[in-house]
């Protein structure tokens, strides 16, 4: 007769595992879905597209990269994103090395880069300007054009 109490042990101390291990992977699932619905900051930024790819092992996101340029001549900013959307993908993808606008959503706290490299998701994206992106190399500001000598 004990060693039938013995087994009814060791059974209550497996469930109480399993309990434990199934409340601990539904509260992370919660975790993980309260990040994704709720944003920490929203936005847009302009600039001009110069990289998206498609990036991931096993998670593919795509990864993009905004040069803005605050002052004519001076070093752009890049504003790294990742965007989760195909069609959005797509239309930032049409829009490379045009001047845009990027509405995107800040997300922080996902725990890996199984949700994108960055923590800035992009929502939409709108053409301003037709205009190609300026040239601008490091250390070769533009200058004057040579003057003309007085006749």
């Amino acid at each position: 007769m004990t060693s039938t109490r013995h087994s009814q042990r060791g059974i209550g101390v497996i469930a109480w595992l399993i309990l434990i291990l199934v409340l601990g992977a539904l509260l992370f699932a919660a975790y993980i879905w309260l990040m994704l619905k709720w944003n920490y900051g929203s936005g847009e930024r302009a600039g001009w597209v110069q990289k998206l790819s498609k990036k991931g092992y096993l998670c593919k996101t795509w990864e993009g990269e905004m040069a803005m340029v605050s002052l004519p001549g001076s070093i752009p900013e890049k504003f790294v994103f990742t965007i989760w959307d195909q069609s959005v993908a797509q239309q930032v993808n049409a829009v490379i090395g045009k001047r845009v606008a990027l509405s995107y959503e800040e997300h922080l706290g996902l725990p890996s880069s199984c949700f994108g490299d960055t923590a800035y998701f992009v929502t939409g994206v709108k053409l301003i300007d037709e205009t190609p992106a300026p040239l601008i190399v490091p250390g070769n500001a533009p200058t004057a054009p040579p003057a003309t000598p007085k006749q």
